[in-house]
């Protein structure tokens, strides 16, 4: 949840990775690869083992190429696969590239394995379920998913929506909030002197020799300006969101 200057950083959550714990159950295959779907097939998931499935895990690490499911929300055509979906149809969707950072096999306890799974953003699960089934076999599907961490946020960091109701706001809103530039802490950051804030927060350059990348720019005091981005052909890094107020 994102408010006041924090929601003009959350676009820069778009390419986060994420980190799950899934519940991947072999020997049922379901429409839409999860346990939401109609059982489409069944078969006897016996002669898995442990080191079969986290071999094939291991095939998967990396970069892929993966068909999204059907029901999703992915367009093809100017329609929601999902739509088709409904409607009775399957229609042949372009697989996209997608990365595998981690795959651990947790535990297996027949038919289902635990899995962590750190993967890049328009990451499937239920398909990498669906085709892990595949290559062992047995058909699978994905029985129960739960996101730890979404790009520098974890779930133990999380507050539910009800003790949010129950705390002190905003009295203790430093104790549950984040300041929003947690989001940026692996760009580089300009700390600026006087001058060089005053011509940021009016949306003005700062000469200098910067990379090609994205920054993140401070005053003197620590107090947050800003994010930018650095013009190697012009020699400087321009502001592109100015938090501070022109004085």
């Amino acid at each position: 949840m994102a408010v006041g200057s924090a929601t003009r950083v959350l676009e820069f959550m778009d390419d986060a990775a994420k980190t799950y714990v899934a519940e991947i159950t072999f020997g049922v295959e379901t429409d839409t690869f999860d346990a939401d779907g109609q059982v489409t097939g069944v078969t006897d998931p016996l002669s898995l083992d442990q080191s079969g499935i986290a071999r094939a895990l291991y095939t998967f690490l990396g970069s892929q190429l993966q068909v999204p499911p059907m029901y999703s929300a992915v367009r093809v055509g100017g329609r929601r696969l999902y739509e088709e979906a409904r409607e009775g149809r399957t229609v042949d969707r372009p697989a996209r590239p997608v990365v595998f950072h981690q795959l651990d096999l947790l535990a297996w306890a027949s038919p289902t394995a635990t899995v962590l799974v750190e993967c890049s953003k328009g990451t499937y699960v239920r398909s990498l379920a669906h085709d892990l089934g595949d290559i062992l076999g047995t058909g699978a599907h994905l029985s129960s998913l739960v996101r730890t961490r979404a790009g520098v946020f974890t779930l133990c960091q999380a507050w539910t929506l009800r003790e949010l109701a129950e705390l002190d706001l905003p009295a203790v809103w430093a104790e549950v909030a984040f300041h929003p530039d947690i989001v940026l802490e692996e760009w580089p950051a300009l700390i600026l002197n006087d001058a060089e804030a005053k011509t940021w927060r009016q949306g003005n350059g700062i000469a200098a020799a910067p990379i090609e990348a994205r920054c993140r720019a401070y005053d003197a005091g620590g107090e947050w300006l800003g994010v930018g981005v650095g013009q190697a052909d012009l020699g400087a890094w321009r502001p592109t969101k100015v938090m501070a107020v022109v004085p």
